[in-house]
């Protein structure tokens, strides 16, 4: 089994179109894949969440969400305010090798990369550390954006998790000066290549036209890392 998790800098900066691109993009080049979202939050039970997103935009169906709280928060938050035990980030780590015959698991984040998912403390970057995967950042364009990802790139390499790059996860159809010049400094602040930058209403397109993006976009990853899962 190969993972990769999609890590935010933030929450809303588009993490969810960015895993259905990559699944999309992985499943063109032959990969088996699944998809996790460890918890899911601001969703009520029979609601649809970030996976089913996921399902319309890439078709895959191979989709595994462990935990789910109906309060905007991050996700310790939300657990504790229902008077619920989110599992561990270890038991996590368990549920998602339990996938290990699938060619690619796709781990996405809930809000930023440091969002205590567990009562221990535990985080999307622990995570990460236990299951041994390369992480995929997740920025927003515009002002702040060169920090925020330059802190989430730095707590990665702490943690001994490789960082693959950075996905600007909405870009501006009226890019600003500021969104602009992030093109040219995210690699510099991150340390990492800037892979690609899915536009504004991303996953608002129909099937056809979403996967044709995701391939010119992140196809690269994907076949890079399937290439890595396949041997």
């Amino acid at each position: 089994m190969r993972a990769i998790v999609v890590a935010g800098t933030d929450t809303e900066v588009g993490k969810t179109v960015v895993t259905a691109a990559l699944a999309v993009a992985a499943r063109s080049r032959g990969a088996r894949v699944a998809v996790v979202k460890p918890v899911q939050t601001g969703v009520s039970h029979g609601e649809p969440g970030d996976l089913d997103a996921v399902r319309r935009l890439s078709a895959v169906d191979d989709l595994h969400e462990l935990a789910r709280f109906g309060d905007p928060l991050a996700p310790a938050s939300a657990a504790r305010r229902a008077g619920v035990r989110p599992p561990t980030v270890a038991e996590m780590a368990q549920r998602v090798s339990a996938l290990a015959d699938r060619d690619l698991v796709l781990v996405e984040g809930s809000g930023g990369l440091l969002a205590r998912l567990d009562a221990t403390g535990g985080t999307l970057a622990d995570l990460a550390a236990l299951l041994g995967a390369p992480a995929l950042v997740v920025a927003r364009a515009g002002l702040g954006t060169l920090n925020h990802t330059a802190l989430t790139c730095e707590a990665l390499t702490r943690r001994g998790v490789r960082c693959l790059g950075v996905v600007i996860g909405a870009w501006p159809a009226r890019p600003d000066l500021a969104a602009r010049c992030n093109v040219e400094d995210l690699p510099l602040y991150a340390g990492v290549p800037l892979l690609g930058r899915l536009p504004e209403r991303a996953g608002e397109l129909d099937v056809p036209g979403f996967t044709k993006l995701a391939i010119l976009e992140l196809g690269g990853v994907a076949e890079a890392e399937a290439a890595r899962a396949l041997g």
